[in-house]
């Protein structure tokens, strides 16, 4: 039988004191479509939606799996969720890199991350 472990999922939690880039997409779009294209990964539909009194959700759906951000900027706060299969190349490192650049973006500290190893 052949072994298969199916990839790194990160589920985390941050603050930031730049409320701002928690209030709209569009930045976030241009960060997460960039880390796309330098990584290599293939996009297969998103969704950006913007709240009206501030805040957005996004979701993009990749061959690979999916990344995905809500954020509350009333408490300077997002959620976070990037997962990336194995299947055919090991994205491990791909999976870790975009978090500590999403991280990075947001000028973010970490208040909680589990590292699920599936």
């Amino acid at each position: 039988m052949i072994s298969y472990k199916p990839g790194l999922h990160i589920l985390a939690e941050f603050t930031t004191t730049e409320t701002k880039l928690l209030t709209n997409s569009e930045s976030c779009k241009v960060l997460f479509d960039q880390l796309i294209d330098e990584l290599g990964l293939s996009k297969v539909g998103e969704v950006y939606h913007n709240f009206e009194n501030g805040g957005f959700t996004a979701v993009v759906c990749l061959t690979e799996s999916h990344l995905s951000i809500h954020t509350w900027p009333e408490f300077n706060l997002a959620t976070f969720d990037v997962f990336l299969s194995n299947f055919k190349h090991e994205n491990n490192d791909k999976v870790k890199n975009i978090y500590a650049e999403t991280l990075r973006f947001f000028k973010a500290e970490e208040k909680n991350k589990t590292e699920i190893s599936r």
